[in-house]
Order: C-alpha cells, then structure tokens, then sequence
C-alpha cells in the first residue's frame, strides 16, 4: 500500500466517480481504477462496490476513508515541514515550466528575478502539466508555470498569469502565407495538425472550440505531440497547425505564423498561464518570485 493508492481509494470514495475522480487527480479513469484494485488486492479487502450505474463504499471502504484521510493529511504535513527545513539551509528555487512558458514569458521573469535575488539559485524542470502537478506534490518542485486545469485540485494554489496569443502556422508557400491576419472560416477544409490530447488538452480543445464557435468542421489529419514536432509538420507542407505566439522564435524558414482575426479585428488570446504552488506552503524565496509576477503581471501579459 502506497500513498498514492491512497489518494486514488479517496479521490473515488468521496466522488463516488471514478471519470470524475481521474479528472480531479489528472488521471486517465482506467489508470486509477488499476490503483484502486492494486490496493484491494494488497489489502486482501474489497473497498468498493461498482456497477456500470453507480459506486458504492462497502463497509471496509467506509473503514479505511477516515483513516486514509487522516495519513494523506500527516503525510502532507510531513512533506511540508521537511521541505521547510531543507529550505532554510539552501538558497534555491525549483521550478517547473511547460514549453510555452520556457520560451515566452520564463526567461523575462528570470531576468528580473536575477536582478531582484541574485542570491538565488534557479533550477529548471520543463514537462507539461499533468506532470509537473506530481512533482509539486511530491516536493520535488517549488513553483511550476502550468496550464490551470479545469477542476482545481484544493492542494493547489493558483495565481493566473495571463493569456497567450494563439495564431496559425502555415507553410511559407501556403496561399495564406501573404496575409496578416486570417478568421478561422478562412481555415476551413484546410489539412489540420492538432496537439495529442492526453497531454495538452488546452492546445487540442482550444482548436477544436475555435472550429466549432466558426461552424466549420475541422479536418485532422495529424496528431502530434511537441511543439516544435508540429512547426517541422507544418514545414514539411503536411498541414497547419494553431499553435501559441511563442512557437515564431523557432528558427525555421519554411513556416509563416499568421494572426486570428476575431470580431472586431481583435487579435485572439484563449491559452491560459498560472504559477502553481502547494497551499499553505511557506517558503520565502518562491514567495518572491510570486510577488515579482504579481508585480509586473501587466507588462509580462502585453507582450504575450
């Protein structure tokens, strides 16, 4: 028996849901059922009672709720004062970061921190979200620049940051190429490269929300996963691709990144960016770099 058995029996036990559950935790609902069984089977009890209609607590599961509650909680606190101990003898900064963040707005804020701490060491950890929520979790990281997820997990804290500036990666010899801005109608039929869902769901829905809110139906003909995967696609005439602002820094000839044009010729800026951190944890030197954010959260999000 594991911890992290543990918060997948209480996620499911105080949903009573396993779809909603595995939404809680960023699980798939099939990767967190597996850790509910492994955890029946290690303690030889079963816990829950499921049905393709509904789950139920048997008695052991109501047993072990409380109790499981309870060391979930002491071993939070446990973290949390072992990394407030750690962190009183070391002047160093964890932080995670997604791509975009690593390439538009990081390297601004580290600049800034430098000049502000330069005391500090920083530590860089880039991966995407569902990945780096972990490692917060587990005290491997101090701050993490993610995409906020849709149900907010209480063990969180968030502090949203700004919106980036989503445009079109075409060919440089696409008949859009010319153009300086384009409305997602005028994208209709064209060969469509979107992000793997699993892993970036905000890139892939936001693609698929723009199609729908235009009434045009998308036309997909790649998945892929990285960003600078999908850029290479696009060169290679394979398809476009709506992609963060930031993705222009690659250095790469043969795409052209076009603006979207919204009602009123408004540029478009959907993709959310936050600075999460443990609630309630205290620790001074990633307290500064979320006042920096704070400070200048206006001048970071105009450039964005």
């Amino acid at each position: 028996m594991d911890l992290h058995q543990l918060r997948c029996f209480v996620a499911a036990a105080e949903e009573l849901h396993f779809g909603k559950a595995a939404r809680r935790l960023d699980m798939l609902p099939s990767a967190l059922g597996r850790y509910v069984q492994l955890l029946e089977k290690e303690l030889g009890a079963r816990l829950m009672s499921r049905t393709t209609r509904r789950v139920e607590l048997t008695d052991n599961g109501v047993f072990l709720l409380e109790r499981a509650r309870s060391l979930l909680s002491s071993a939070d606190d446990l973290e949390s004062q072992i990394r407030k101990r750690a962190r009183s003898n070391a002047l160093s900064l964890r932080v995670g970061t997604i791509d975009s963040a690593a390439a538009g707005l990081l390297p601004r804020v580290l600049r800034d921190f430098r000049s502000q701490r330069p005391d500090v060491a920083v530590q860089l950890v880039e991966d995407k979200t569902i990945r780096l929520l972990p490692l917060l979790l587990a005290g491997r990281l101090d701050l993490a620049f993610v995409r906020p997820p849709a149900t907010k997990d209480k063990r969180f804290a968030f502090q949203f940051l700004l919106h980036e500036t989503a445009v079109v990666a075409v060919p440089a010899k696409h008949p859009l190429s010319a153009r300086r801005t384009v409305s997602v109608a005028q994208l209709a039929g064209q060969p469509l490269i979107v992000p793997e869902r699993r892993s970036r769901p905000h890139s892939h829905d936001l693609t698929m929300k723009l199609f729908a809110d235009a009434g045009v139906k998308p036309r997909v003909v790649q998945v892929a996963d990285e960003k600078q995967t999908i850029v290479n696609l696009v060169s290679a005439n394979l398809g476009i691709a709506i992609v963060p602002r930031w993705t222009s820094h690659m250095a790469n000839k043969g795409v052209k990144f076009i603006a979207i044009k919204q009602s009123g010729d408004s540029v478009l800026k959907t993709l959310p960016l936050a600075a999460a951190w443990i609630e309630g944890a205290r620790d001074p030197v990633r307290d500064d770099m979320i006042g920096l954010l704070r400070r200048n959260l206006e001048t970071y999000a105009r450039r964005s």
